[in-house]
């Protein structure tokens, strides 16, 4: 345990200095036009509010995940879509952060829009709140597919970061346009190797990550 926090106070100071642990890109440097949207550096968010650890609006990922979404980003363009990132690398202080709020019962601002029909409560026992996260791995992305034209992303069914059944990737009550969406971000994610959270149809994780036990926690600057 010793060994591990040395380790994360080491990727701090690095991190201090304008340097990315080794194995980490600014995912800009890899497809220059991709689009994202960071919903944890604002308050348009199931908190309500920025999030610790998001101190701007750049996206972090290992090598490999990022390399991978080229792919997959490239292979979207030749039918006129591509994709739109929610979230990629996550500092664990941000998941404190959310473990802090879920226990704040009274805190309810967004229930009505993010969680309706869960109790706050319930949020760690029906996993939508855990004190670890594969996105503070490096290789895991929230995100969705958008029309390369307009810019709008494309019916999925459920909002980003929506707690519900409605969310989950088998869900049958929407209608088929929306469920050959998700389908289509299913396999095309899998094509190029990421595996997808059932609950949260904009959830995936690069098969073989780089870094499959450690949690990194340096700030997104």
């Amino acid at each position: 345990m010793k060994l591990a926090l040395k380790l994360t106070l080491l990727f701090v100071v690095n991190f201090a200095f304008g340097q990315l642990p080794e194995g980490f890109v600014y995912i800009h440097d890899v497809i220059p036009d991709l689009e994202y949207e960071l919903k944890y550096f604002t308050n348009q968010n199931f908190v309500g509010k920025k999030i610790d650890g998001y101190e701007a609006n750049k996206l972090i990922l290992t090598k490999e995940a990022a390399k991978a979404l080229k792919l997959i980003h490239e292979d979207l363009q030749n039918s006129n879509l591509c994709l739109k990132i929610y979230d990629g690398y996550r500092p664990q202080r941000a998941v404190n952060h959310f473990m802090k709020w879920a226990r704040d019962l009274n805190d309810t601002i967004n229930k009505n829009q993010f969680y309706p029909d869960v109790k706050k409560k319930d949020l760690f026992k029906e996993e939508y709140i855990a004190s670890r996260s594969g996105h503070s791995r490096g290789s895991t992305v929230d995100l969705t597919i958008i029309d390369g034209n307009t810019g709008i992303p494309i019916d999925m069914g459920s909002d980003y970061d929506f707690f519900g059944v409605q969310s989950w990737v088998n869900y049958n009550d929407i209608s088929e346009t929306q469920k050959a969406n998700r389908q289509l971000l299913q396999v095309v994610m899998k094509k190029y190797g990421f595996r997808n959270y059932p609950r949260e149809w904009w959830h995936f994780t690069l098969k073989g990550e780089p870094f499959p036990k450690t949690y990194f926690d340096f700030p997104i600057q």
